[in-house]
């Protein structure tokens, strides 16, 4: 069977699917999205994704288009359909189909849904063993990151230019020379102090569902925790430095620009908060 997509109450086959010219989400990027991660045929951290769904909807005053329930039975099936055990449910919602006009549109619209499914490439052993390369760029994002938009050129921008550099991501960088994420990831150091440090959750990031998931494992591993802005220089002179999202689960780092962190190798806290997390996700499947 071809890989199949859910298109507004159909499944269709991916390479069919398709929508509307006047979809506000293809004109004016009126609309938001979520990731899923499956590990082991089982939804991770399924209820905090469709939480956050919900409230960047709510923000964008969009409805569901179809209530909770039914977004869960829409999401086993296509991983059904599409055979999927380690991968990702995407989920695209936005405020349907109107006349081209900048305002909301004066007529009720049906929000459009389109549910898709890709598979999960292993990680790179070599990521793993090396650690991966971020550079550093100014945020020129909109002030309200914490909005899951489907608005992102910024992101693109920003990981085409760290794919120019070689680079696995780009770490953004305020205007007070703080780092507030990545294009598609949370930033992270651990400190001299074995203290682990990233931002606060505002309007300036996106705040990750690995990212949850991580802070409460933090805690129960006893692990010291700051959540506050770090700079640029405080993360080049730090003992460890990764990354986390629903695809990276939590990746090394041992390169900001140019310069090595600590001493250029995965750090030791870094791989057991990787271990821990896997076995997080593992744990999942146990207890599903």
């Amino acid at each position: 069977m071809p890989r199949q997509a859910y298109v507004n109450g159909r499944y269709t086959p991916h390479n069919d699917a398709a929508v509307h010219i006047e979809d506000r989400g293809y004109q004016f990027a009126d609309g938001v999205y979520e990731v899923v991660p499956v590990y082991n045929g089982i939804l991770v951290d399924e209820e905090p994704h469709l939480d956050r769904l919900e409230r960047s909807l709510r923000e964008l005053q969009i409805e569901m288009p179809m209530s909770r329930a039914a977004m869960k039975l829409v999401s086993r099936e296509l991983m059904r359909r599409n055979n999927l055990s380690r991968g990702f449910v995407y989920m695209q919602i936005t405020r349907g189909v109107a006349p081209r006009d900048h305002k909301f549109p004066t007529k009720p619209t049906a929000p459009a849904l389109v549910m898709t499914t890709r598979q999960m490439k292993p990680h790179s052993a070599e990521a793993l063993e090396k650690g991966v390369k971020v550079i550093t760029l100014r945020d020129i994002r909109w002030e309200r990151c914490d909005i899951k938009s489907v608005s992102l050129l910024p992101n693109v921008l920003g990981k085409q230019a760290a794919a120019e550099a070689g680079a696995y991501e780009a770490w953004q960088i305020d205007d007070e020379d703080n780092i507030t994420e990545g294009t598609s990831a949370n930033a992270w150091i651990v400190t001299d102090s074995d203290t682990v440090v990233t931002r606060h959750a505002n309007n300036g990031i996106l705040n990750g569902i690995t990212r949850m998931a991580l802070l409460d494992l933090i805690e129960k591993e006893g692990f010291t925790l700051e959540e506050r802005p770090f700079s640029v220089e405080e993360a080049r002179a730090a003992r460890e430095a990764f990354v986390t999202s629903s695809s990276s689960f939590v990746m090394p780092v041992t390169q900001i620009d140019d310069k090595p962190v600590g001493n250029g190798h995965p750090g030791l806290l870094t791989m057991k908060l990787r271990e821990t997390y896997i076995a997080y996700m593992n744990s999942l499947k146990e207890a599903g």
